[in-house]
């Protein structure tokens, strides 16, 4: 499965950006699709995750100002990123997981995201 992100780029703090993340697979219902994000020197941590429509997994840090969507029919996952501060600046990360084979995991190339003050 290949995953190809697109959407980041600069923005000033308080503003928005929507990321997609296009996968190229013909049964994108059955993974688990997530956003990860990883600052320098820091650690890859999750920030979004979705399973089903309605089945979503926040980092409490993004709680109320991203959400997290994805459209079966067009094999892609979303974040909607609002009131975005510095602290949000970081390399952002697709993530695929097979709900049956959670060993079969799949990550983007990534797309940078910065946050101006």
């Amino acid at each position: 499965v290949q995953l190809v992100e697109s959407g980041g780029g600069l923005v000033q703090a308080g503003g928005s950006l929507r990321l997609s993340c296009a996968a190229s697979t013909s049964h994108f219902n059955i993974y688990a699709m997530g956003w990860y994000r990883q600052a320098p020197g820091n650690q890859r941590e999750l920030v979004a995750q979705i399973i089903s429509g309605s089945t979503t997994n926040y980092a409490d840090s993004v709680k109320g100002r991203f959400t997290i969507s994805r459209d079966n029919a067009k094999n892609t996952v979303y974040l909607q990123m609002n009131s975005l501060n510095p602290d949000d600046t970081a390399v952002y990360y697709c993530n695929a997981i097979h709900l049956l084979i959670p060993t079969m995991v799949y990550w983007g190339q990534g797309t940078q995201v910065t946050v101006s003050s």
